[in-house]
């Protein structure tokens, strides 16, 4: 099977149920944006030396692939959402896990420090976007499952924390925002 169908040069591609629909449609945007976000946390998984965030990483991509699946299905074909209360916990655990460790934020930061912290930081931004590329069509009308808009609510401030942590470690001061 070749991997260019041509089906798209025309500015359409195919939902998962078959539905054609334009490449700029609300349902791409974030399922495009889940995809993009997933690639980042690779590349950042790239640049960890410690193995300590690995598990929870992957387990978040493969989540994020299963989020992907839910997004590029029609709402008529929509089925259930994968996420669980259990990963919408699991990453608050990892976060306050994470946070214990780390001194009060006081002022805003300025996203840096080391590499992977600065690539966590895109992650958090991507995840943003996808946040609020689910809400467009949630806006549009389409029924969205509220465990998968908590779960990229949980994930962008996961996010965030571990870019504070992994600057810690690798003692790389934080940024602070000043005028």
């Amino acid at each position: 099977m070749k991997i260019y169908t041509k089906t798209g040069d025309t500015g359409t591609t195919s939902l998962a149920s078959g539905e054609r629909v334009p490449k700029t449609c609300a349902r791409l945007q974030a399922y495009g944006t889940i995809d993009e976000l997933n690639s980042y946390i690779g590349l950042l998984l790239t640049y960890l030396t410690a193995t300590e965030h690995e598990t929870t990483l992957l387990h978040m991509q493969r989540t994020l692939f299963v989020c992907g699946g839910y997004l590029a299905t029609d709402s008529s074909h929509t089925p259930q959402c994968a996420v669980t209360p259990d990963d919408i916990a699991g990453i608050e655990q990892q976060i306050d896990l994470l946070q214990s460790n780390l001194p009060p934020l006081r002022a805003f930061i300025l996203p840096g420090g080391s590499r992977p912290a600065a690539i966590a930081h895109i992650c958090r931004t991507v995840c943003r976007r996808a946040e609020r590329c689910i809400l467009a069509i949630a806006e549009e009308g389409t029924d969205m499952d509220p465990k998968l808009l908590s779960y990229v609510n949980r994930l962008s401030d996961y996010f965030f924390v571990l870019a504070r942590k992994i600057n810690k470690d690798e003692n790389q001061a934080e940024n602070i925002w000043k005028i």
